[in-house]
Parts: structure tokens; sequence; C-alpha cells
């Protein structure tokens, strides 16, 4: 059967557009990863500056008095390289905490990795991180030359390197030109220099391999215990849910029913107003059956998949709420059932507790994992002790050994992440 030729260039076209946009994307990605970088390179730098003085004045004795404030810097500084990374990308599961002590920091492996660390991010951390300012600076201001050049005095450089003048129309398109290849470098080594200045904080600050066995037996010992919690719980309340509400209904017909058939010989009209009745009681109980059978596994999402599943609770949202899914593969059922529970008591929290006009959902399924991000415009403040749900739900996704992360400042806006594998 042939291809109609549109339809061929049609797809062409749409893959060169994902492609472009993924480009970008990486690109911004890479820029704001190396940005976030260079701060903490700085920090890096004083301390590196700190430990060279500290080291020279120990032949005195003074630099021994500031070993343990400077102990306590080193860690304090690897903890938070590690909270950033963790932001752009994988975890990183920090070991047990180092001492602070200089005799017991002398032969501790966790500090000696830190230092090592220490001065490649104070270097080649930093020097990546300059780069990952500047160029996209560079990029704009030599990009942006022909529209202003003219306004420049004569003897101003005219590039972003500090080198020539420009005098004419050629000379400034030479410098856009050049703004040109800044973004083709941004572009594409972008992302290489950004996993190039994370390498050494993954490799040295991570859990070492005495202890990630431990710690991974810890964690996933307390994901067992939340998740035999969430699934109690969840029995609970199916439990509450058929003993107040459809056991209820249902005694409610059987004594309608044998009151009927009592009066059916004296009272006819009597009897029928009460099978009236009896069977309203029954078309409830069985309401109530099909929602409680639907908190279990929502059949929608077998039926529509994930996408589906989550336009239906956007549409049901008393809170104008944006979809955006783009998970093209299924996840494991489980997995989508997690994320469908989730996003529901999520925006059942904004439309109840948030104020908020507007929210949004987001899903994407990159790397074997399914990220789910809900956001809202509220008043903020959310906190997992105020009996929000937000509780549940961390039990929910911990079951699935995923992640979940809330921002929610006061006066907003409050973003939920969740994090979770697709296959498990």
């Amino acid at each position: 059967m042939a291809i109609p030729q549109d339809a061929t260039a049609g797809d062409r076209g749409a893959g060169l557009k994902d492609t472009v946009v993924r480009t970008l994307s990486a690109a911004g990605a890479a820029i704001g990863q190396l940005a976030s970088g260079l701060s903490t390179a700085f920090l890096a730098l004083l301390v590196l500056l700190w430990l060279a003085v500290t080291a020279v004045t120990s032949v005195v004795g003074v630099g021994l008095l500031m070993a343990p404030a400077l102990l306590r810097t080193l860690h304090a500084l690897a903890d938070r390289e590690r909270e950033r990374l963790g932001r752009w990308g994988h975890e990183v599961v920090a070991p047990e905490p180092p001492p602070t002590r200089l005799r017991p920091a002398l032969v501790d492996p966790t500090t000696r990795r830190e230092l090592r660390w220490l001065v490649r991010h104070a270097t080649l951390g930093f020097l990546l991180g300059l780069l990952g300012v500047i160029l996209p600076i560079s990029a704009v201001r030599d990009t942006a030359f022909p529209l202003y050049w003219k306004f420049m005095p004569k003897d101003v450089t005219a590039t972003s390197v500090g080198y020539g003048n420009a005098h004419s129309w050629p000379d400034a398109l030479a410098v856009a030109m050049l703004g040109l290849g800044w973004i083709l470098i941004i572009l594409g080594l972008g992302p290489g220099m950004a996993r190039l200045q994370d390498r050494p904080g993954r490799g040295l600050l991570a859990a070492g391999p005495e202890t990630d066995l431990s710690l991974r037996i810890v964690e996933l010992t307390a994901t067992r215990a939340a998740a035999l919690d969430a699934h109690a719980t969840e029995l609970r309340r199916i439990e509450r849910s058929l003993h107040d509400g459809t056991q209820n209904r249902i005694v409610s017909v059987t004594v309608l029913l044998g009151a009927a058939r009592r009066m059916v010989a004296r009272d006819p009209a009597g009897a029928d107003e009460l099978l009236e009745r009896a069977q309203s009681a029954a078309e409830q109980a069985l309401a109530e059956l099909r929602t409680v059978s639907r908190s279990i596994l929502p059949p929608v999402l077998a039926d529509r998949g994930l996408a589906g599943a989550l336009s239906g609770l956007a549409a049901n949202c008393a809170v104008h709420c944006r979809i955006d899914v783009q998970v093209p593969e299924r996840c494991a059922a489980s997995v989508e059932a997690t994320a469908y529970f989730v996003v529901a008591e999520a925006l059942t929290n904004i439309a109840k507790h948030s104020g908020a006009a507007h929210a949004t959902v987001t899903a994407r399924s990159r790397g074997g994992r399914l990220h789910l991000r809900v956001e809202d415009d509220g008043r903020g403040g959310a906190d997992e002790d105020g009996g929000s749900g937000l509780t549940g739900i961390r039990r929910r996704v911990a079951a699935h050994d995923g992640t979940l992360s809330l921002a929610s400042p006061p006066g907003g806006p409050t973003t939920l992440k969740v994090d979770l594998p697709c296959g498990s």
C-alpha cells in the first residue's frame, strides 16, 4: 500500500520539530544546571582557600583550632551539592554523617572523598559553570549586535571575545555569525558540559560501597513499612465504605421488602410505596458499590489509559485544570493506578484548600521513569502534617520506590513532583 507523499512529509516535519524541541530543551536545562553548579563551585573555591590557609597556619597551631569549623562547612557544602544534583537528576544517597573532629576525619573515607570532590569542583566545576553563564550572555550579545551597533562608540570592541571593531554592516553581520557559533556550541556541548561538571559529585559524594548496601536495606525496610501502612489504611477505608454505606442500604432494602410482603394483602398501595423505597435504596447501594470498586482500581485506566483517566479527573475538578500528558508507552497497572490516585488526591486538595483559580497536571515518561507534576496558583502553605492527604500520597509513592517533593511557600504557588518507576 502506497503512503501518501503529504503524509510522509508531515511525519518528517513533526519528527524534525520534536528533535528541535528536545535539543533546545536539553540545552536550556544544561545552562540552568551549569549555572546552579557555579554557585556551589564558588563556595567550594572559598572553602578550598580556607583549607589552604588552615594547612599553612596549622604549623603554628592556629589552623588546628579552625579544623572543626572547616570540616562542618565542608560537610554542609557536600550536602548542598547532593541536594542540587538530586534536583537535576537521580538522587545522590548521602552516607552516614562524617566526623567533624580532626583526628577521626583524617582516616574517614567519606571526608576524603568530599575533599577530592572539593578540589575538582572548585577548579573544573567552577570553570564549566563560568562557561555556562558566559556563553549564553555572549550568544545574546553577539547575535543581537546588528540591532544596536550603530549606537555604540566607534572604538568599543565589537565582539564578546574582546577582539575587533565593527565599522560597517558586514562587520556587524560577522559579529552576529559569531553569536550563532556560540549558540551552536551551547546546543552541541552544553549537556556534555553539565554532565562533566556533575560527574565528580555523583561519583564521590554518594554513599560508598561499604555503606550503600546497609542504607539501601534501611530504605527498603522503611518503604515496606510505609507500603503496609498504606495498604492497611486503604483496606480500612474500603471496609468503612462498605459497612457504613452499602451494608446499611442493603439492610434497609431487606427490611423494606419484608414490610412490603406483610402489607401486600391488606394495603397494596402502602406495599407499593415500600417497594419503591426498597428499589431506590438498592439503586443507591449499587452506586456505592461501583464507587468503592472504582476506588480500588479505576476501570477508566484500562479503557482509556493514563492520559484519558487524568483528563477525566481534570474535567471533574472544581478548579480549571490543564492536562499535558506525554506517556507514549503504558506503564505497569499498579504504577498507573498510583499516578491516578496521586493526581486525584492532589486535585481534591487544590479544590478544597488552595483557593487556586488554575491548576496544571503534567506527566512525562523518560528513561523508564514516570514524572508527575501538579501545580496550582493558590495561596500555598501546604503541609504534610496538616491532614491534607499528602502523607497518604507519599506512602503510595514510596511503595513503588518512587520519590515525592513538595514546594509550597506561603503565597504560592504550590508544586508537587512525583517520580515513579514505569515497570514496577
